[in-house]
């Protein structure tokens, strides 16, 4: 089964994303908290919304976006930031399911693409997404801010 997920989420949301940064080898770099998520995620504005994928009641899938939008395009779409299948469930469709029940899901909202990022490295991801469909843009590339710089670039005046 796979459904929006909740504020009773968070929990399993955090575990969901651990487990990518374990599998990443970057588990030390993972800082958010499930209050972070509770806040960001299901307060007035939230920031993202998600999917959990469930068996026996268990969480054993994720896909965490955010709406995005394109002036090239003229509409929104979905940014997927974290997709995550539990290790014992991959190999069975769960991620293209989870990225079609993304799709089914916002599409009655007007959103039109879905656009996500894969770390160099991660080769296996990097197919998967081909084979379900998403090509690789050679001529977007994503540039980031944050950290002391961005508290520098966020104090200059104008």
């Amino acid at each position: 089964m796979i459904r929006p997920a909740t504020e009773a989420d968070a929990p399993a949301i955090l575990a969901m994303i651990r487990g990518i940064g374990a599998a990443m080898g970057d588990a030390g770099r993972i800082k958010g908290t499930v209050e972070d998520l509770r806040r960001w995620g299901f307060g007035p504005d939230p920031a993202f919304e998600a999917l959990i994928a469930e068996e026996g009641g268990r969480a054993i899938g994720l896909c965490l976006y955010f709406r995005s939008f394109s002036t090239w395009r003229g509409m929104p779409g979905a940014y997927v930031q974290d997709l995550y299948v539990d290790p014992e469930s991959r190999g069975g469709g769960l991620g293209r399911a989870l990225l079609a029940a993304l799709a089914r899901h916002v599409a009655p909202r007007g959103w039109g693409y879905i656009r996500l990022s894969v770390d160099a490295a991660n080769v296996a991801a990097q197919g998967f997404y081909r084979r379900a469909g998403f090509a690789h843009k050679a001529e977007d590339l994503i540039h980031q801010i944050d950290g002391a710089d961005f508290r520098r670039l966020a104090g200059e005046m104008p």
